[in-house]
């Protein structure tokens, strides 16, 4: 299997979203009603999605079932996405898969259009809290694709415990110390300390920020590395411990060493999304829905969830899996309602220069 480096982000780019151009907002476009008529086999689709996150023959899968000439191109992370959305009034894309914060920022600066709900009725396999996302309430302009929260990913032969706490990392027992890892990105960094100190993972108080740096210098000499992609790698070798882990990626751990386990720590954590959006620049909008419609089949969702180990927001799809699938991959199985107890990252508008710059001074601190 391929792993996707879907969740790699660079630090800074966030804040990019705040630098769209008055032109880019200004020629958008201007919600033209859609053609529930329209034939789908005249339009063609550009689709731009994270590399190993979906099925290799999607394309072609799609394109019989509607005669849609569909073309997909990879992105590695948000930023690069978001970079060529907003460098110009076209970027020639008609959906983006963007994560939830960044969905909400896109759709503020008018760059995505909204969705027409009557050509997506597979939306009802969703669960009925997919709908309730903080970044983009009843999916207006996005709809989720997969979902989950961050957390421990570890080796209990190897630290002798099972850690319930942020703390557990960020003041690790002694024998740990060299085997740790943290994520570099921006607002992944900086949770663990804002989690241990009770504070929200969307928190823009000076203060608070202030804490959660000064605890991530103090940890910083402890940690073997920062590493968005490698970790489980580490963990597998055994040069790791316990790492800083997004759940599914974690599972990539497990799928190589089953005695790995993850666990969201007692503080808690997020509740992140990867969603679907359409452009308002699209001239193939009839097509673009057809293609969200497509996704949002069960069939297809389940094949997310069985290939890529991630939990998708398709009720029909995680109720169809192999029960001895939750069985090997334990993160599969959390439930809606322990993800519901996670915060829902939201874009923090010009606030996000605030997690940019926290960012910055840990990694740069000696």
């Amino acid at each position: 299997m391929t792993y996707p480096f879907r969740r790699l982000a660079l630090a800074g780019a966030a804040a990019g979203l705040l630098a769209l151009t008055a032109c880019s907002s200004a020629d958008a476009g201007g919600g033209e009603a859609l053609d529930p008529d329209a034939d789908l086999s005249e339009q063609t689709l550009t689709v731009s999605i994270w590399a190993d996150y979906y099925p290799e023959d999607l394309a072609a899968q799609f394109e019989e079932a509607t005669g849609v000439k569909t073309t997909i191109v990879n992105h590695t992370t948000n930023e690069d996405i978001v970079a060529k959305l907003t460098a110009s009034a076209d970027s020639g894309i008609d959906v983006a898969f963007v994560s939830g914060q960044y969905a909400q920022a896109l759709g503020e600066q008018g760059l995505l259009a909204e969705l027409d709900k009557s050509l997506i009725p597979n939306e009802e396999n969703l669960y009925p809290e997919a709908l309730e996302l903080d970044y983009d309430e009843g999916n207006v302009y996005s709809e989720p694709y997969a979902w989950g929260t961050t957390g421990l990913c570890y080796r209990p032969d190897l630290t002798g415990f099972a850690p319930t706490s942020w703390n557990d990392l960020l003041d690790p027992k002694p024998e740990l110390v060299g085997k740790t890892t943290m994520l570099s990105t921006d607002r992944w960094l900086a949770m663990p300390a804002l989690k241990a100190a009770g504070h929200s993972v969307n928190t823009t108080d000076d203060a608070e920020l202030a804490e959660a740096q000064a605890q991530l210098i103090e940890t910083k000499p402890t940690l073997l590395a920062y590493d968005d992609t490698t970790f489980y790698s580490k963990l597998v070798s055994g040069e790791a411990a316990m790492v800083e882990a997004w759940d599914g990626w974690c599972n990539y751990g497990i799928a190589e060493d089953p005695t790995i386990e993850f666990v969201v720590p007692d503080e808690g954590a997020d509740l992140w999304v990867d969603t679907m959006t359409v452009l308002e620049s699209s001239e193939n909008k009839e097509a673009a829905m057809a293609f969200i419609n497509y996704i949002l089949d069960p069939e297809v969702q389940t094949w997310v969830a069985e290939n890529i180990l991630y939990k998708v927001p398709n009720q029909a799809a995680m109720e169809a899996l192999d029960p001895a699938l939750l069985e090997s991959y334990p993160t599969l199985g959390i439930t809606v309602d322990q993800l519901f107890e996670q915060e829902v990252i939201v874009d923090l508008g010009e606030d996000s220069l605030k997690y940019v710059d926290l960012n910055s001074e840990v990694l740069a601190t000696n």
